[in-house]
């Protein structure tokens, strides 16, 4: 159920909104830019997009748990920018697997999936607002991200409310 349904709202004749289901895999063109369905793993049907405008993409996770399929592709793409979810701090990670959501620790584990000569910022995105700052800083714990650093694992940044990418 949508409140306010835009899909009926002005009228169901001519509505706002209009939904059209996408497959994994698939490739849109829309207003110059292609855009892929990404696989992703959640408890629901969700998915992910790579969206470039020509030279590397920006990639968006949705809500996903561990996902080979999403990092064979991810592997295979010239990746500009990752937004990836973490939902849950590490002394919840019980919850987040069964819910399908990742934990600092599983985030570890997935971005061990990225080919080590692919750099790119990645963006963390869908924490629990109350427990954000325990996120990001287990987050920095396991990948020592200090920018340039020798130990640099990962370009890793808090996406902030507000924050706009340009393709």
């Amino acid at each position: 159920m949508i409140w306010p349904d835009f899909s009926r709202i002005p009228s169901p004749q001519s509505p706002f909104v209009a939904f059209h289901e996408v497959q994994v895999g698939q490739v849109l063109q829309l207003a110059g830019k292609t855009i892929e369905v990404l696989p992703a793993v959640h408890t629901v049907p969700a998915c992910g997009y790579a969206v470039s405008a020509g030279k590397g993409c920006w990639v968006f996770t949705g809500d996903t748990e561990r996902n080979p399929a999403f990092w064979r592709r991810i592997n295979q793409l010239e990746v500009a920018a990752l937004v990836i979810e973490t939902a849950f701090s590490n002394r919840e990670k019980d919850l987040a697997r069964r819910s399908l959501h990742l934990s600092p620790q599983a985030l570890a584990e997935e971005l061990d999936c990225i080919d080590k000569s692919r750099h790119f910022p990645i963006y963390i995105t869908h924490t629990k607002p109350a427990e954000t700052e325990l996120i990001m800083t287990e987050i920095q714990r396991f990948d020592q991200t200090q920018p340039f650093g020798p130990d640099v694992s990962h370009d890793i940044r808090w996406l902030r409310a507000g924050q706009e990418f340009r393709l």
